[in-house]
């Protein structure tokens, strides 16, 4: 079935339409290894071609663009580009990617193109509501392409940040939109997959930071932070407008990983269970160490009642959206349907931690600079910052095996 589609597409049209499961064809004109590293994802695996527009303009042999996008399609690709589906076209900064739909469009498809290519879509970001009353609102703070998740948690017109996403844009109009004063900033743990907004935005807000002092010590360099933090300490109590949080030290991802508590109604859980799989242990270097203080945090927090509301740092697929669009899921459903906690209840202490060590996926290198940007030990420009976060996030283990059916 085909669809109507406009000349060219914002990133919230692009996840609108993947939300909604709509059918296209992505020609990806970026380099191969870009394309490998980060490509576009849906609820379900996209149909895409990969070729690089310095190719198309070698292939076509023509002086001007589109005529040589034109020729190319023509000769080499024609067959691989369905006619049944629109196309999207894809580059690096919505630059090129014109020229391509503008060949297509000479040549009878019905395509559009992606505007500010994938480093716009990596810089998207989209906002939902868990609740919101007077007592109570949480809102989830979500970056599509990376699979990154953050909160706001606000009561009586004060609001506490949970784990803030590089770009402070989205939380400042948000308080701003409701009226919110942010009081509180949180980082879970220090981060390595993503540069935290955390320090900016508690100076942009005056409001204090929060980290456990476990994740101010760079774990491969050994150094301290040199950024400004409040301890957290294990049952502290965060108090925001008429609610409480209380943190329960979880180590295991990292040394300092925390969740939040909110009462029976939700939690917060960082990176350690998410919708679909639970976190990996071996992003500080220590995996044959962190792994079993993994194992026993996780049978920590599934004990915790069954109705309360999961809250997680991290998404592998839009597939794990519920009907309402949200990252999330009460525990109870979780320990029945997540892979990683079913294999937590099967198996001995000894043999979790075997088979998460047995099943890690590739580490990134990306991620030892990551957690030098977020201890303050390294300030990478803004170039810098976007090369250091491009693509999706590895932090969870759903494709390390576990993932459902793989356990079994």
């Amino acid at each position: 079935m085909t669809i109507s589609i406009e000349p060219v597409w914002t990133t919230e049209d692009l996840l609108s339409s993947l939300e909604r499961r709509e059918k296209f064809f992505v020609l990806d004109v970026r380099n191969r290894d870009e394309f490998e590293r980060f490509r576009l994802e849906g609820r379900e695996p996209l149909p895409a071609l990969n070729v690089p527009y310095f190719e198309m303009l070698e292939l076509g042999g023509q002086d001007e663009m589109v005529d040589s996008v034109v020729a190319c399609v023509e000769q080499h690709f024609g067959g691989q580009i369905p006619r049944d589906l629109p196309v999207l076209s894809v580059c690096a900064k919505g630059d090129t990617s014109e020229f391509v739909r503008q060949g297509l469009e000479r040549l009878g498809y019905s395509g559009a193109h992606l505007k500010g290519g994938m480093k716009a879509w990596g810089q998207h970001y989209s906002t939902g509501v868990v609740i919101e009353t007077p007592e109570l609102a949480v809102y989830q703070v979500w970056r599509p392409a990376r699979g990154c998740l953050s909160y706001m948690v606000a009561s009586g017109g004060k609001a506490l940040v949970i784990d803030p996403l590089r770009h402070l844009n989205p939380y400042l109009e948000l308080a701003g939109e409701k009226g919110f004063k942010i009081e509180c900033v949180i980082d879970t743990h220090g981060h390595a997959d993503h540069i935290s907004g955390g320090t900016a935005l508690a100076a942009e807000s005056d409001a204090p930071y929060h980290l456990h002092p476990y994740d101010a010590i760079h774990p491969m360099d050994v150094l301290p932070a040199t950024i400004p933090y409040n301890a957290i300490r294990d049952g502290q109590i965060f108090k925001v407008g008429r609610v409480e949080l209380a943190a329960i030290h979880i180590p295991g991802h990292t040394l300092g990983l925390v969740a939040l508590r909110l009462g029976d109604r939700y939690l917060f859980t960082g990176d350690s269970i998410c919708i679909g799989s639970i976190s990996r242990p071996d992003l500080g270097g220590k995996a044959d160490a962190w792994a079993p203080l993994h194992g026993r945090s996780l049978r920590k927090l599934v004990a915790l009642p069954g109705k309360i509301i999961v809250l997680p740092g991290h998404f592998s697929s839009l597939a794990e959206q519920n009907d309402s669009g949200l990252f999330a899921a009460p525990l109870g459903e979780l320990k029945q349907s997540n892979p990683g906690l079913q294999l937590l209840e099967r198996e001995s202490e000894e043999g979790f931690v075997r088979y998460l060590l047995e099943h890690l996926p590739p580490f990134l290198p990306e991620y030892v600079d990551i957690k030098r940007v977020n201890a303050g030990l390294l300030s990478p420009s803004e170039d810098e910052a976007s090369q250091l976060e491009l693509g999706k996030n590895v932090c969870g283990l759903a494709n390390a095996g576990i993932c459902k059916g793989e356990t079994e």
